[in-house]
């Protein structure tokens, strides 16, 4: 006799000794007395109400079932059970439910095996809470999918921002500074990747030729700053002269006492220039040791990004320090109220990234609701237009 709780009743499988089928035999079937004999369908019984009393207390105990407090319904629960044992000669009796439970459908043997075993608590389904999508700025990985989702937000904005650019006549000029392997490319790409490259230009020069040497420094700069509704992005700019320029060596002392006591005076000129000056920001890409070496290290294995590694970057890796000041110095001298210095934390280069386009979104103003609904008119046909055959043109070849 086995007991299991079903829906918080109790269910109970009666199993008699010798007998694995429901139906009596064919009379024509030969018998064996000494299994068919009445004394051995009567000692079954009452072994079946002795396991049916034990194993009833056991399970109430294993159950939590208080038997003292509740001892009409057991003993009726018990003598239902042994009534449909003496009522039936097969080797399974029907389930039986408590008084104002549903009874249980009938179950043929191998149902009633799997009804009757009590369920695993790994089996038992537990309503699990439902979860808000992880907070961006508390998710410590920043998986692509939520980064992909900010990022495309951010775009979008960027668009709108460069409408209204446009359509105010504004200008402006971003700078990007910082050490090698910063991230400053790749925050540039992102934003340039939305915007109109009529509208945004990126700017991005060598070292100076020998007739630059020779004029204002400032000079070649002046040339590509933006006219009116354009955005410009300086992939490193003026202030080569307070850094690499002044850890190795290719200014002189005054020429970088000019630029500290000049770069000021030529920011505050940009900004008040005209009636509406230029939006000039200005951020500083931090990155650290570790995160640096990383990345130079991807940039050996990687025969795309090999470009991006010089004989000048692998010996900047010796004179960390050194730009360490040079930086401390510039700030120092041209950190003004007009023109303030942003410092960015890039270690993540993908938080980076959307730090920094809210920022700028916030820097330069706009408005997200002034934008001039389009309609697509259908297209006209002309029919009389007969176009020459495709044999007298030349194609790519399809090697894809």
């Amino acid at each position: 006799m086995k007991l299991a709780s079903i829906n918080g009743g109790l269910a109970t499988e009666n199993i008699s000794e010798g007998h694995h089928s429901t139906s009596p035999l064919p009379e024509s079937h030969p018998t064996n007395p000494k299994n068919s004999l009445p004394d051995k369908h009567k000692q079954s019984k009452k072994k079946s109400k002795k396991r049916a009393k034990a194993t009833s207390t056991e399970s109430a105990m294993s159950t939590g079932i208080d038997f003292s407090t509740d001892n009409e319904a057991s003993n009726q629960a018990n003598n239902q059970a042994n009534n449909r044992a003496n009522e039936q000669t097969d080797s399974l009796t029907e389930p039986f439910t408590q008084p104002g439970q549903q009874s249980a459908p009938q179950l043929d043997s191998a149902e009633m095996r799997v009804a009757v075993e009590p369920e695993s608590s790994s089996n038992l389904a537990t309503p699990q809470p439902q979860t808000e999508p992880a907070d961006l700025l508390k998710d410590p990985a920043l998986k692509n999918k939520a980064y992909r989702q900010a990022l495309d937000r951010l775009q979008a904005e960027l668009v709108e921002m460069q409408a209204w650019v446009k359509r105010h006549g504004l200008r402006v000029v971003i700078l990007f500074e910082g050490r090698d392997a910063a991230g400053k490319g790749g925050a540039i790409k992102r934003i340039a990747d939305c915007l109109n490259p009529r509208g945004c230009r990126v700017v991005a020069l060598g070292k100076p030729s020998d007739v630059e040497k020779t004029q204002w420094y400032f000079q070649r700069y002046v040339m590509h700053l933006p006219s009116a509704g354009e955005i410009v992005l300086f992939d490193r700019s003026w202030y080569n002269r307070a850094g690499v320029e002044r850890v190795m060596e290719f200014c002189t002392e005054e020429e970088y006492q000019e630029f500290l006591q000049s770069c000021p005076e030529f920011e505050r000129m940009l900004v008040r220039s005209g009636i509406m000056g230029i939006i000039l920001l200005k951020y500083w890409f931090s990155v650290s040791p570790e995160v640096q070496e990383q990345r130079l290290q991807a940039r050996l294995k990687d025969p795309t990004k090999r470009w991006k590694l010089s004989d000048m970057d692998l010996e900047s890796r010796n004179l960390w320090e050194d730009y360490s000041k040079a930086k401390d110095a510039m700030l120092v001298h041209t950190h003004i109220p007009e023109a303030p210095w942003f410092n960015l934390d890039s270690d993540d280069k993908r938080r980076a990234r959307l730090n920094l386009m809210e920022h700028i979104l916030s820097q330069v103003p706009h408005d997200r609701t002034d934008t001039i609904p389009l309609e697509l008119p259908p297209r006209r046909i002309k029919k009389h237009y007969v176009r020459p055959p495709m044999n007298e043109q030349s194609f790519v070849p399809e090697v894809y």
